[in-house]
């Protein structure tokens, strides 16, 4: 119920800026045809792998290798696999929820999502040629520091959370 006064405000400043910005309302509708049409092409792919690998791929591999006790194996795991797609990032969220309902810790999956949107092989291989290894090698090293960083900080507000949740109270100092 708190929700719909919300959006009534927002169609309703959707139908006013329509009016100041008429050229923005066409613009944004190509745009957000394009994207529809994109999700339409790429998604069912996604959901039939998403399937495949939910059966084929065991609980328990995810949690040992992707799990809280996964470790630095883990972490190298999840950079590995974000860096492979090249796939839009809302493609990665599928995946991402999967890997949760498995065991994957938050930190991992975390991992996984930043690199996924940030590192990809492909961009990185342009950015070596049009701007430069020195440049490339700068922004993947700052750019996977600062989702490790983040991941983590995450992963450790996600556990504060669960277990207050669960009624321990945890001491963090």
């Amino acid at each position: 119920m708190k929700r719909k006064p919300l959006l009534l405000l927002g169609i309703l400043a959707l139908i006013v800026l329509s009016f100041v910005f008429p050229w923005t309302m066409l613009a944004g509708f190509k745009i957000s045809r394009g994207y529809a049409l994109q999700m339409i092409y790429i998604f069912p792919a996604v959901l039939i792998l998403m399937g495949l690998a939910d059966v084929w791929v065991p609980k328990e591999t995810i949690e040992k290798y992707l799990g809280d006790q996964s470790g630095l194996k883990g972490i190298l795991l999840a950079v590995f696999l974000g860096t492979l797609p090249t796939g839009p990032v809302y493609m990665a969220f599928p995946v991402a929820a999967e890997l949760l309902g498995k065991n994957a810790s938050t930190t991992n999956v975390m991992i996984f999502l930043g690199v996924w949107a940030s590192l990809k092989i492909p961009q990185i291989g342009m950015e070596v040629q049009f701007l430069g290894l020195k440049f490339a090698a700068l922004r993947f090293v700052l750019t996977l520091g600062t989702v490790l960083v983040t991941s983590f900080l995450i992963g450790f507000l996600d556990k504060k959370a669960s277990l207050a949740e669960a009624g321990d109270s945890p001491d963090f100092g």
